[in-house]
């Protein structure tokens, strides 16, 4: 009922401009007619002259019985374009006589009108509608300069917004974040339930700070504990409050938490709180006075929250370092979840949710794609999907298949192919042999990462790409492992100085990381001769930039120390490559050469070729996910799969997978 009257009101509001300019559109219209008539005054004698002349093309009488006359108007034969006469007459029968037979005789139209003083609602339409629309316009006027009052008035309210119940998100529209949902469960219990918590003296968490990596689905976790809950669910931005004048963040901040109170018990979500809830008295200009009265204003309404109010904040960032630590204290923000990249569960179950609505190939198995997807997000899995999904609509398929996919991820990671840029044939072979090179690191050590797939075709700033994922996910490295991988990144430079003698510049990306890796093992981890030591620490001052004010820990002997260290980490890896690629010459070059004549290579075609030096043809490519059902039940059966006879091919495809 309510909302119907507002909408009346708003329509109302929103006809009246419309009113007044075709008000005024009519009022232009009659103005200009007005001024483009030429109107001719003729006397009684000039009008019974031309009357007699025959010059008269036609003729309107108005009767005028309060002056005894007649108003007569018309339009002479003679008169120019938009040009008219006017006469007044008396009134007398001898007049309307002349002009009747003249009529007769000439031929010319003859109207005539009563007297319109004697309409009482024309009179009163042409004396009062000036007035009324005079009022009109007055009303209107004042109208919107009440209304741009009332908004600068409403400068200090809180912008949070109410979630409506279309948007409504549950804990089944949040896939592979199941111990982040743990967490929060209690939140759910105290907001439908609080009095469970309160009898036993129990406290809830008045805040709780969601962390991690962009894309990981914070925000969405946020309004899933409120749809579980069913609660009113506030959401605003960290920059929303903050403004020019100084005091406006605080009114906001205020306004927010009396709204809150008026709708408890209710959930209130903060998006990139570092906006407003960085370090106070910090940078090299002194602090930001409205951020930080916005701020001192948010700690106090958080300590001022009552034991049983219902109100529960819920604020995310991906920059925790940042944050002034008495809004992290117990009592504040008293939770911390991190909300880190899903792993390979947590990407099948998040591929899950954003494949509902996508037709996917048979065959295509979410497991397989998850395990080619390590350290993506759930942001960077739904915009794979969907990438694939615009390319399968682009090259008019019914379903996505794997080719979709294979080039979405590539999109993702490095961008569009560009295969309208030229290359020469010398660079391509440049280009080839590099890949190649770490394609054969990558192949011969063991604990190196498995190549996915080695392409030619130039994305971005790169004229190629080799994707390796790891063999299995690791929550932490061995010294072996980082070695392992510095001598992959250097795999493509040493096979350029090898098979040219010569080197380029397309290496620069790996020396990069490489050296980062170098640096790490001997100033983080501990991994050289100087011992288990840390010389530096990955944070830097927040305001002044990671490095301008970066603390050394260390004597300039130390620092010399640590060079020598990293250059003798790498001066060992790219040895090592030398020893691995010379040993492996022909699998270099036979990989380089196929590079060239396809392109890319696949792992099934990459491993195919390692095992049979050539690659497969159309029969020997054919992979599980083109086989029959009765093929793979032949497979499964020589797997030795239990009940194998009773599955279907998705099923028999998971199993094979498995076994791998």
């Amino acid at each position: 009922m309510n909302k119907n009257i507002i909408n009346q009101k708003n329509v109302k509001k929103g006809l009246l401009p419309y009113l007044f300019m075709f008000l005024i559109i009519i009022g232009v219209f009659y103005v200009f007619n007005v001024m483009n008539t030429d109107v001719k005054n003729l006397t009684y004698n000039e009008f019974i002259g031309e009357l007699n002349e025959g010059n008269i093309k036609n003729v309107t009488i108005t009767t005028r019985d309060s002056a005894k006359t007649y108003e007569v108007t018309g339009t002479l034969r003679n008169a120019k374009k938009n040009q008219t006469f006017f006469a007044r007459l008396p009134m007398s029968e001898a007049v309307i006589e002349k002009i009747v037979d003249g009529s007769e005789k000439q031929n010319f139209k003859l109207e005539t009108k009563a007297d319109p003083d004697s309409s009482t609602f024309l009179v009163i339409l042409i004396n009062v509608l000036p007035f009324v629309l005079l009022v009109a316009f007055a009303f209107f006027f004042f109208n919107r300069q009440l209304a741009g009052n009332k908004s600068s008035m409403d400068f200090g309210k809180s912008k949070a917004r109410l979630s409506s119940d279309n948007n409504k998100v549950t804990f089944e529209d949040v896939a592979g974040l199941k111990e982040e949902k743990e967490e929060v469960a209690e939140l759910i219990d105290f907001l439908k339930n609080p009095k469970k918590f309160q009898k036993l003296g129990a406290r809830i968490p008045k805040g709780v700070l969601l962390f991690g990596p962009p894309g990981t689905g914070k925000t969405l976790l946020a309004r899933a504990v409120a749809g579980e809950a069913n609660v009113p669910f506030y959401f605003i931005s960290g920059s929303d409050f903050v403004e020019l004048f100084v005091g406006v963040g605080a009114s906001r901040v205020r306004d927010m938490f009396q709204q809150a109170k008026r709708n408890a018990p209710c959930l209130i979500f903060i998006d990139e709180i570092d906006a407003v809830g960085r370090q106070r008295g910090t940078g090299l200009g002194g602090g930001h006075d409205e951020r930080e009265q916005t701020l001192n204003q948010l700690l106090t309404e958080m300590d001022g929250f009552g034991e049983n109010e219902g109100i529960i904040i819920i604020a995310a960032t991906n920059r925790p370092d940042v944050l002034d630590p008495a809004l992290l204290r117990p009592g504040r923000f008293d939770r911390q979840v991190t909300v880190n990249l899903p792993d390979v569960k947590g990407r099948e179950e998040i591929l899950g949710v954003h494949s509902k609505n996508k037709k996917l190939a048979e065959g295509i198995t979410l497991k397989n794609l998850a395990k080619r997807t390590p350290g993506f997000s759930g942001a960077d899995l739904e915009n794979l999907l969907n990438e694939a999904a615009l390319l399968a609509v682009r090259r008019n398929k019914e379903v996505i298949t794997m080719s979709e996919i294979d080039e979405a991820t590539d999109r993702v990671l490095m961008g569009p192919a560009k295969t309208s840029r030229k290359y020469s044939e010398n660079d391509r072979k440049l280009v080839a042999y590099h890949e190649a090179g770490h394609a054969v690191i990558g192949l011969k050590l063991s604990n190196a990462s498995d190549v996915q797939k080695v392409t030619i075709i130039p994305r971005g700033t790169a004229g190629g790409y080799n994707m390796m994922v790891p063999s299995e996910e690791k929550l932490c490295s061995t010294k072996t492992d980082l070695l392992e991988q510095i001598t992959g990144l250097l795999g493509g430079r040493t096979a350029e100085e090898i098979t040219f003698g010569e080197i380029t510049t397309g290496a620069h990306n790996d020396f990069e990381k490489a050296t980062k890796i170098a640096r790490a093992m001997v100033t983080e981890y501990g991994m050289s001769d100087l011992g288990p030591l840390q010389f530096e620490q990955q944070e830097g001052s927040v305001f002044l930039g990671r490095d301008y004010n970066k603390t050394q820990h260390f004597s300039n002997e130390v620092a010399n120390e640590i060079d020598m260290e990293m250059r003798k980490i790498i001066n060992n890896c790219h040895k090592k490559a030398k020893e691995i690629i010379n040993k492996h010459k022909d699998l270099l070059k036979l990989i380089a050469e196929t590079l060239l004549e396809y392109e890319t290579l696949t792992k099934e075609q990459i491993d195919y070729l390692v095992e049979n030096g050539k690659m497969p043809s159309e029969d020997e490519e054919t992979s599980l996910e083109k086989m029959s059902l009765t093929k793979l039940r032949e497979i499964a059966k020589e797997k030795k799969i239990k009940n194998y006879s009773k599955m279907n091919k998705a099923e028999l495809l998971k199993e094979l997978d498995n076994l791998k």
